[in-house]
């Protein structure tokens, strides 16, 4: 197994595939035929660098572990109920991820002072210095990859998938 302190950015990067064209017709007369294409390509695209990054923080984690290390890290004292809302899925996956997280020494729980029935969980110091290497690392990949890109153009892109996220988050809420 590969040692999260062995891999480079260069790791997280597939060999270079020509990408293929956005037709510009499909997006003026199928906008939702053309995001459905785009957005299943980034996620094959995201799950294929996700254990490259998972490993960046330990080398026995799960690919899908990282992103609930990434909301703990920002919401510090989350609840694993959070957790499972956050991600849509059920409170049994999320208690799962968290007893590996634990066992990896990555994350600690402690009584929620305000509900005992309830767990306040937080990154360890080492789940700190792993998980900040594996954001760095990714950062680091982004900058290299849009070098090319207008800084106002790669947040506008934020701003545009964070709002995408949250809408398909509300429809899918309502919908289900």
């Amino acid at each position: 197994m590969l040692e999260a302190d062995s891999l480079s950015v260069d790791d997280a990067a597939p060999a270079p595939v020509a990408a293929p064209s956005l037709d510009d017709a499909l997006v003026a007369s199928e906008p939702f035929v053309a995001l459905e294409r785009e957005v299943r390509m980034m996620i094959r695209r995201a799950q294929s660098s996700a254990t490259v990054t998972a490993r960046r923080v330990h080398p026995d984690l799960e690919a899908s572990a990282y992103p609930l290390l990434a909301h703990i890290a920002q919401h510090s004292g989350t609840r694993g109920s959070d957790l499972a809302v956050a991600f849509g899925v059920g409170r049994a996956t999320v208690s799962r991820q968290l007893s590996r997280l634990v066992e990896l020494g990555l994350v600690h729980r402690d009584v929620d002072p305000d509900d005992s029935r309830g767990q306040c969980i937080t990154l360890t110091a080492d789940g700190v210095e792993r998980f900040e290497r594996a954001r760095a690392a990714r950062i680091t990949m982004f900058r290299g990859a849009l070098a090319d890109w207008d800084p106002d153009d790669v947040g506008q892109l934020a701003k545009l998938l964070h709002r995408y996220l949250a809408d398909l988050t509300a429809w899918q809420s309502a919908h289900s």
